[in-house]
C-alpha cells in the first residue's frame, strides 16, 4: 500500500522539482510515443508522415478530452487530501476511472465512425488517406487502456506519488522503441506496424496501471475501479475537468482548420499539400518539448496549490507558483534557442526528407519566439486549477485560439503564404501568456482572500 505526500509542509522548491519531474517525464515519454512513430515512417516518406499526422490530431483530442479525468482526479483527490478526507479522495478516484472508460468507448466509437469525414477536410490524396484511417482503426483498439492509464496518473499525481505513473510510462516506451522498426520494417507492415506497436505498447502500460493501483502501491486502503456514479462527485468532477477537457479540444479542432489552410497555402506555394500539413502536426509535437515541460511543472503546481488551498495555506501556494515561473522561464529561454537557431537541424531528425525538414524549420523558427510567454501561460493554469478555478484558463486559451481563425482567413486571402500560419500562431500564444500572467495578478488578492478563509 502507498501513502499519499502531504503536501502543506515542508519545503516548497523540493517538493515542486520532486512531483515535477517525473511528472515531466512521462509527459516526454508520451511525446516520444510519436516521436518514435514519426522517425520510424520519416524514413517510408513524407506522406506516411502525413498520414499518422492527421491521425495525431484525432489522438490528441482524445488526450484532451481525457483531462475531465486526469485533471478532475489531480484536483479532488489533492483537496481531499488537503482536507485530510482520505474516503473522499477514494470515492473520486473511483468516479474518474468509471467516467474515463465511459468516455474512451463513446469517442472510439465516433472516431470508427466518422474517421473518414474528418480526413476528408484535409482535402489529402486518396491514398494519405487511406493509410490515415488504417491507422486509425488500430490505435482506436487501446482507447480505453490508454484513458485508464491517464487518470490512474493523475491519481498518483494528486497525491503526490507522480514517480509511479512515470516508472509505468516508461516501460510502455521501451517497448514501443523496440515494436516500432520490427513491426514497420522487419514485417513490413509498414504505418500499420507503427499503429500496432503504440496499441500493444499500451495494453502493457494498462496492466501495468491496474497492478500498481489495485496490488502494489494501493491507496486509501483501496477503492473499486468501477462504480455506480453519484452526481454529487461528478458535478464536481465535471466543474474542474470540463473546461480544462474543453479548452484543450477546441485547440485542437483549431489546430484542425488551421492544418487545412496549411495544405492549401503550400499548394498555393507549389508544394505538395501534405507538406503544410505534416510541417504543422509533425512541428507541433517538437515543440513538444517545452510545452511538456511546463505541463509537468504546472501539474506539480496544481497538486501542490490543491493540498494547500483545501487546507488554507496562501504562503506555501504563491511561493510554488514563483518557483515554478523561475524553472518554466529557464526551459522556455533555452527551447527559443534551440527552434530559432536549429529548428531545421532538429526537425530532420523526425523528417530527414530535405523539403520537409527545412519547411519544418520556418515553423520551429517563428514559434521559438513565442516560447517563454507559451510556458508562463501553462505554469499559471497550474496554479488556477490547483484552486478549482479552471475557468479562466478556458476563457484565455479559447479566445487566443480562436482568434487564429479570422486571422488565417484574411492572410491566406491576401495571399501571405505557409509563414503567415506560424507568426498567428507564434502571436497569438504571446497575447495568451501575457494575458494569464495579468489576470494572476488581478485575482491574487482575491485567492488568497479565499485561501485564508
Amino acid at each position: 500500500m502507498a501513502q499519499a505526500l502531504n503536501l502543506t509542509v515542508g519545503d516548497v522548491r523540493k517538493q515542486l522539482v520532486r512531483i515535477a519531474l517525473p511528472i515531466m517525464g512521462t509527459s516526454f515519454i508520451h511525446m516520444a510515443y510519436s516521436f518514435t512513430d514519426m522517425a520510424w515512417l520519416g524514413r517510408l516518406g513524407s506522406e506516411a508522415v502525413a498520414a499518422v499526422g492527421v491521425v495525431s490530431v484525432l489522438i490528441w483530442l482524445a488526450y484532451s478530452i481525457s483531462y475531465i479525468n486526469k485533471t478532475g482526479s489531480e484536483v479532488t483527490v489533492g483537496q481531499s487530501l488537503g482536507q485530510e478526507q482520505q474516503d473522499r479522495a477514494a470515492h473520486y478516484a473511483s468516479h474518474n476511472i468509471t467516467i474515463s472508460i465511459l468516455i474512451s468507448l463513446v469517442l472510439g466509437l465516433i472516431y470508427f465512425l466518422f474517421g473518414r469525414n474528418i480526413f476528408a477536410f484535409y482535402k489529402l490524396s486518396p491514398e494519405v488517406e487511406e493509410l490515415s484511417f488504417s491507422y486509425l482503426k488500430i490505435v482506436l483498439l487501446g482507447f480505453p487502456c490508454t484513458f485508464f492509464s491517464i487518470t490512474v496518473s493523475g491519481i498518483y499525481n494528486g497525491s503526490g506519488l507522480s514517480h509511479i505513473p512515470f516508472k509505468v510510462a516508461a516501460s510502455g516506451l521501451v517497448l514501443n522503441m523496440i515494436l516500432d522498426p520490427l513491426l514497420i520494417f522487419v514485417l513490413g507492415w509498414g504505418t500499420e506496424g507503427a499503429a500496432w506497436a503504440t496499441t500493444i505498447s499500451q495494453f502493457v502500460v494498462f496492466w501495468l496501471s491496474y497492478y500498481y493501483i489495485r496490488h502494489k502501491a494501493q491507496l486509501f486502503g483501496g477503492f473499486p475501479l468501477l462504480v455506480h456514479l453519484r452526481w454529487i462527485y461528478v458535478r464536481e468532477i465535471l466543474r474542474i475537468g470540463l473546461p480544462v477537457a474543453i479548452l484543450n479540444s477546441l485547440f485542437v479542432f483549431v489546430s484542425i482548420f488551421l492544418g487545412r489552410q496549411a495544405s492549401s497555402a503550400a499548394i498555393h506555394s507549389g508544394l505538395p499539400g501534405h507538406i503544410g500539413v505534416a510541417t504543422l502536426t509533425t512541428g507541433g509535437q517538437l515543440e513538444g518539448l517545452t510545452w511538456n515541460t511546463s505541463q509537468g511543472f504546472a501539474t506539480a503546481l496544481s497538486s501542490i496549490v490543491a493540498q494547500n488551498y483545501a487546507a488554507g495555506k496562501p504562503d506555501r501556494i504563491f511561493l510554488a507558483y514563483k518557483y515554478t515561473l523561475m524553472y518554466t522561464s529557464i526551459f522556455g529561454g533555452l527551447g527559443t534557442l534551440l527552434f530559432v537557431f536549429w529548428g531545421s537541424q532538429f526537425y530532420s531528425l523526425i523528417v530527414p526528407e530535405p523539403m520537409a525538414y527545412q519547411a519544418g524549420g520556418v515553423y520551429l523558427r517563428i514559434i521559438g519566439f513565442s516560447q517563454l510567454l507559451m510556458m508562463c501561460e501553462i505554469a499559471t493554469q497550474g496554479l488556477f486549477y490547483g484552486c478549482g478555478r479552471s475557468m479562466p484558463p478556458a476563457i484565455i486559451s479559447i479566445v487566443g485560439n480562436y482568434l487564429r481563425i479570422p486571422v488565417a482567413i484574411y492572410c491566406i486571402n491576401r495571399g501571405m503564404g505557409l509563414e503567415a500560419i506560424w507568426w498567428i500562431i507564434s502571436i497569438s500564444s504571446m497575447f495568451k501568456g501575457s494575458v494569464a500572467l495579468f489576470w494572476m495578478f488581478i485575482l491574487r488578492k482575491k485567492l488568497l482572500h479565499r485561501v485564508s478563509l
